[in-house]
């Protein structure tokens, strides 16, 4: 058999045959078989093919190659018998542990944050998230024992775990390493300072910004091609969009909204693309309303909420920003489930239950959205000359006329509408 250490690695990971293993560690919120689905698409998103999932109970992991011997040697004749050159772990490995598997098994081994990583450095499509990738991917593999880092002299945005020239940089060279790191710092210092000059001109406007949240793979780019009409890539697809993407769009009583669509969290996030992504993550922090996306049909659900909300939590966004829940993917429920599911959202006030697919509850959500962002508006009596068309129709742009009254010369509206757009009609002309 040809072993992945044999085959050329430019080639390495499209087609690769691979095991994936889902180590179980104590009681678990997890359905298990969810998981292993999810680390195969995960795997899938790089073009490798997986030919078994594996679930070992762990009681107690072993420093050397977390499995137990007899599971090692399981796994070995599992990698054998699928001919397989990969071996992904849906598990953080020490560096120790990934070079001793990789001896016992006869093939490359990756863990979780690799795979991830791997993903990120195929999928960044701006020089801003090839420059975040990066970073990434050095900060993971400075300390790794493996030498794969191998992207360092490469131009293209893959980050060289399952690709690359070969092992040719076999020396771990750790101050090339921190001073590229360094130099991607400040680069990325200054994408997020051009970002916030960015967010400062659309707060002065002032347009709401919201930020569509959510777990991958939970229909966010649907949605969010469903209210823009644009064409962002949404397939059926971990981690199908990557970079940030920022249109303008119109909701009832409001001039106009910026919505943004956002990378798609996941369990267990590696703390290094935390880091790295904050500066497009800002978006999120900064955002007027959060709305959290959820495959509601998914059966780690509720798990993969919690991911979410501890993503949102690590980059900062303020517990107090509002939050509204899109429970998607209502086209996937049986009748019962369905019924079940409309009830409990028909309760909430945080909620609105659709299927961005098929467009369902879509009008509910938009309506939703609007009420949020607009429940802190008041209403004013505004007197102009019946001639003032201009001001005629900045008032039904920036707030929802509510009456009109023309006396003479002189139309009187009443408007409900934000007290700071209420301060910049009252200036015109100052």
């Amino acid at each position: 058999m040809t072993t992945g250490f044999e085959r050329d690695r430019d080639e390495f990971a499209r087609g690769a045959r691979a095991v994936v293993v889902f180590p179980e560690h104590g009681a678990s919120s997890r359905d298990v078989a969810a998981r292993l689905e999810e680390t195969a698409g995960l795997a899938a998103a790089i073009g490798v093919v997986v030919a078994e999932k594996i679930s070992y109970r762990v009681r107690g992991a072993r420093p050397s190659t977390l499995l137990g011997s007899g599971q090692v040697e399981m796994l070995a004749l599992a990698v054998r018998m699928e001919e397989a050159e990969l071996v992904v772990f849906d598990a953080s490995l020490t560096p120790v542990q990934q070079r001793n598997l990789e001896k016992e098994l006869g093939a490359k081994v990756i863990d979780r944050t690799g795979l991830i990583l791997e993903i990120f450095g195929e999928r960044a499509a701006t020089a801003e998230g090839r420059l975040q990738v990066e970073l990434a991917h050095l900060d993971y593999q400075a300390g790794r024992l493996v030498r794969s880092w191998t992207h360092l002299e490469r131009q293209r945005g893959g980050f060289g775990f399952l690709g690359g020239p070969g092992e040719t940089q076999i020396e771990a060279d750790r101050r090339l390493i921190r001073d590229r790191m360094a130099r991607l710092k400040r680069e990325l210092e200054q994408v997020s300072r051009t970002r916030g000059l960015h967010r400062e001109r659309r707060q002065r406007a002032p347009w709401p910004v919201i930020a569509l949240v959510g777990y991958t793979n939970a229909g966010k780019s649907t949605l969010f091609n469903r209210l823009t009409g644009a064409d962002v890539m949404a397939e059926d697809l971990l981690f199908a969009t990557l970079d940030p993407t920022l249109r303008q769009i119109s909701l009832p009583g409001l001039d106009k909204a910026i919505l943004s669509d956002t990378v798609g969290f996941v369990s267990e996030l590696p703390t290094q693309l935390v880091a790295a992504f904050k500066a497009t993550l800002e978006e999120v922090i900064s955002a007027d309303l959060l709305v959290h996306v959820r495959d509601i049909a998914h059966p780690d659900t509720i798990a993969q909420r919690a991911d979410v909300e501890s993503v949102l939590q690590d980059i900062g966004v303020a517990p107090e920003t509002p939050r509204l829940e899109a429970w998607n993917k209502l086209d996937l429920l049986d009748h019962d489930e369905r019924t079940e599911l409309l009830g409990e959202a028909e309760r909430r006030d945080d909620v609105v239950a659709i299927s961005a697919l098929s467009g369902e509850g879509v009008d509910t959500l938009i309506q939703t959205i609007a009420a949020m962002l607009t429940q802190n508006h008041r209403r004013y009596s505004i007197t102009l000359d019946s001639a003032d068309g201009a001001g005629a129709a900045w008032l039904h742009a920036h707030g929802e006329v509510l009456g009109q009254d023309v006396e003479n010369d002189q139309a009187t509206y009443e408007v409900r509408m934000a007290p700071r757009d209420y301060d910049r009609f009252s200036q015109r002309g100052v």
